[in-house]
């Protein structure tokens, strides 16, 4: 036990998070100096490293799906928190936070990290092959998704702005967690074999032939710290966020690029998970990360803004701009010509890239 105690004690994954977290519980809701903003800057980059490995063990020892979906929802869970903790602090300044948020977290996932992994699984082999039947019902779980819980509220007539009345949000909510309720039943039960890694032949990888899993309790612990570490993560982007806010100010840039910053740091686990997945030639496991954060944001944010706006002043703006509505739609067209064959080149994988240049720009020069 002793030596347990000592090895813990002298592995950076296990003190990075935790030294993230006490200094998190220090610093919250204080104004820092610059020297201890870089401090937390720099434990908030240690504890997205060890946020990833710590999910890679606990995905190693449960297997896919399960474990691209353990970190995706983890991620979202501790996402939604801090939405709806920034909703309740500061009301009038965050009526269009959950939109902002989640719309950026499509972007990033359907075109960062999806185009990301194409490309890096492409590169190593010519061409990065998956599932199209698993990776499609995702996809088209996402556009729904997106569809309901972002389009519609600009083309509904019975609020003046961009929002649901009462009764739409709930429908919208109840109709979110259902569907993403019903693709996680999918994907880990009867048809679990659609989200499985496929070799260049398209056969399923039913398990990894290089190294034993871990043991039960080394993934209990993974577990624990990978809650730690990305708590760590959202709360310590929240701490920089000032920080942030007065370099975009400085810049002259959108307040809502802002948004973008915090989205692109909290989902920096995700895209790391996904980039070694992929270099590892398991591009359905990288898909299944990028998708499943997608669904898991829209699934798990509104019926969690719908809960809270029981309490909640002001309106709730959901529906999207003109441009954000452009963006969105191309992003749905061109990623069902990307799942469809069940095969990617570096061309699709440089296009959705291309589109997550162009969200990000947009951002900042509307």
């Amino acid at each position: 036990m002793a030596a347990l105690l000592r090895s813990r004690l002298t592995d950076w994954t296990f003190v990075v998070p935790v030294l993230a977290v006490l200094i998190l519980m220090v610093t919250w809701g204080r104004s820092l100096p610059g020297p201890v903003i870089v401090v937390v800057a720099v434990l908030l980059g240690g504890a997205v490293l060890a946020a990833v490995h710590h999910a890679e063990v606990v995905a190693h020892r449960v297997g896919e799906p399960y474990g691209s979906l353990v970190l995706a929802v983890a991620v979202t869970v501790i996402e939604v928190a801090l939405i709806v903790t920034l909703m309740i602090s500061g009301p009038e300044k965050t009526q269009s936070l959950a939109r902002d948020t989640v719309f950026a977290a499509v972007m990033i996932t359907c075109n960062g990290i999806l185009g990301l992994s194409l490309l890096l699984g492409a590169l190593r082999r010519r061409v990065a092959v998956f599932n199209p039947e698993g990776t499609g019902g995702a996809l088209a779980t996402v556009i729904t998704l997106a569809t309901l819980s972002l389009v519609i509220p600009s083309f509904t007539t019975a609020r003046p702005g961009p929002e649901f009345s009462p009764a739409q949000l709930v429908f919208a909510a109840v109709a979110s967690l259902a569907l993403y309720g019903l693709f996680v039943l999918v994907q880990t039960g009867r048809h679990r074999d659609y989200f499985l890694p496929v070799d260049s032949r398209g056969k399923v990888i039913e398990t990894e032939e290089h190294a034993q899993p871990p043991t039960t309790r080394a993934a209990m612990v993974s577990l624990g710290l990978l809650l730690v570490a990305l708590i760590a993560v959202v709360g310590d982007a929240k701490t920089v966020s000032p920080t942030i806010e007065a370099g975009v100010a400085a810049a002259n840039l959108p307040h809502a690029f802002v948004g973008v910053i915090i989205a692109l740091l909290v989902l920096l686990p995700e895209t790391l998970a996904a980039a070694r997945a992929a270099r590892r030639d398991r591009v359905q496991t990288s898909l299944n990360l990028a998708l499943g954060s997608a669904m898991a944001s829209i699934g798990l944010t509104i019926p969690a803004i719908a809960i809270a706006s029981i309490w909640l002043d002001g309106p709730l703006l959901l529906g999207l701009g003109g441009t954000q509505l452009t963006l969105l739609a191309l992003t749905a067209v061109t990623a069902v010509l990307t799942v469809v064959p069940g095969r990617a080149n570096v061309l699709q994988g440089g296009v959705h890239l291309v589109l997550m240049a162009a969200f990000v720009f947009l951002a900042a020069s509307p």
